[in-house]
């Protein structure tokens, strides 16, 4: 039994807010979600985004953040006035002058980067080309197991997988690591096969290097679990 990737979940302060955001990034709709407002792909990313209400301030640079893609120089202009016109802003990193991606922040601070037209990685996937993560080799394989998504990326402690149906690429980029400073901001939630064992699915991701872990979430019908690197995530009741 293998969970799929449900959803990503944010952390946000103005949840609705949040999603009227990158729901207009991104040309998703928004749904009803039990604990807080949802987006539903309409594209191949094989994920919806979930925005629940949190008031944990951002500290520091978050663990992942989106890479958009661009098909020309103008459609990479045009998703960037659209982010700035929803409220998004610039901002800088680091990035070097003759960097061609745009670094830019959604309302709350979360990072995302507008890839210039021509990235070869990224040319074969979608409009969310990959979800870029702060982390190790070992995180990188860990994940390839738990989501049973081939790695199509592994080279001097880089790694990256996708789901065999297509999507965004999940990516880590090895170190140097940046410090955690905190609970991130965002997650992954996992939902098991509908006729699967929330336990059973628990006891695996332990043995494949996961752990337990109280974030003072008390009863709920989810189970918090951590990644080999700490970063937390979620695994669902099946439904």
């Amino acid at each position: 039994m293998t969970s799929r990737l449900f959803a990503l979940s944010f952390d946000a302060h103005d949840p609705a807010g949040l999603a009227r955001f990158w729901g207009g990034v991104l040309g998703w709709d928004l749904h009803d979600d039990p604990h807080g407002v949802g987006l539903v792909p309409s594209d191949d990313t094989g994920f919806r985004l979930r925005f629940v209400p949190s008031q944990n301030e951002k500290r520091g640079p978050n663990q992942m953040h989106f890479d958009l893609t661009s098909q020309s120089l103008e459609e990479q202009q045009a998703t960037v006035a659209r982010a700035l016109e929803l409220g998004g802003r610039h901002i800088d990193i680091g990035q070097l002058p003759e960097e061609e991606h745009v670094v830019l922040a959604d309302p709350e601070g979360n990072e995302f980067c507008v890839i210039e037209p021509g990235n070869n990685f990224l040319a074969d996937c979608g409009f969310i080309g990959a979800v870029s993560s702060d982390g190790s080799q070992e995180v990188g394989y860990f994940w390839s197991k738990a989501l049973d998504w081939p790695l199509v990326w592994d080279q001097d402690q880089e790694t990256a997988i996708r789901s065999p149906h297509g999507g965004p690429k999940i990516t880590w980029g090895g170190p140097p690591f940046n410090p955690k400073l905190g609970k991130n901001r965002l997650h992954f939630d996992l939902a098991p096969p509908a006729d699967g064992d929330q336990d059973a699915e628990v006891e695996r991701l332990i043995g494949l290097g996961a752990t337990r872990l109280d974030i003072g979430q008390g009863e709920t019908s989810w189970v918090v679990m951590a990644d080999p690197d700490g970063n937390e995530f979620c695994v669902l009741k099946p439904r």
